[in-house]
């Protein structure tokens, strides 16, 4: 994307779906009330978002489809695009996903999403109804799991939040290995040259 394309984009405040149809179709993007978002996740979030991906599909059922990355209809300012969702079967050949097909949404926070990640987009989640919501927090001394579940009132409620190895049955037995998880991060810090 060039500079200008980018400062373009940037400049205009209030987007709608609609406006959508104007930009590249190959561009990655996010709506979070009425935000355009262009995240540019690092390979370390990518390898989060692929490993939670291969952790559900272990378990999986033909219930249900696994995706990542995935653009996610809600409203005129809105289309999200979770890490990974789980999507009920009947629901997942089309794009955007319509977010009564989704059972879990997971977010992989990163630097310049942890509040967007935990508070708006859940608070969207949580509206629409989708049953389970995890959060992955690499930033935090070790990497974090949380679970978070839709209660009565409509509101997430975490009902767990750990970094060691997990197996969660929700919404089917599937084992996470955040201490593994943890190694595989900070040795890749130890690695990488320093960011700019």
């Amino acid at each position: 994307m060039t500079a200008a394309l980018k400062l373009e984009l940037q400049e205009k405040q209030d987007w709608t779906v609609d406006d959508l149809a104007s930009l590249p179709k190959d561009l990655r993007y996010e709506l979070i009330n009425g935000r355009l978002i262009l995240p540019s996740p690092t390979p370390f979030h990518q390898f989060l978002g692929n490993r939670i991906a291969s952790a559900l599909e272990a378990g999986w059922s033909e219930e249900f489809f696994i995706s990542t990355d995935q653009s996610m209809a809600i409203s005129s300012r809105n289309e999200p695009r979770p890490d990974v969702v789980v999507i009920r079967a009947e629901g997942a050949n089309r794009t955007p996903v319509q977010s009564a097909d989704i059972v879990l949404a997971v977010e992989v926070i990163s630097p310049d999403s942890s509040i967007r990640d935990r508070r708006d987009k859940a608070k969207l989640y949580a509206e629409e109804g989708i049953p389970a919501f995890w959060v992955i927090d690499p930033l935090a001394p070790k990497v974090t799991f949380s679970e978070f579940l839709l209660g009565d009132d409509g509101r997430y409620h975490r009902n767990l939040e750990t970094d060691g190895l997990i197996t969660i049955d929700r919404p089917w037995e599937t084992t996470l290995d955040l201490p593994e998880w943890t190694l595989r991060r900070d040795w890749l810090r130890a690695k990488a040259r320093p960011t700019a």
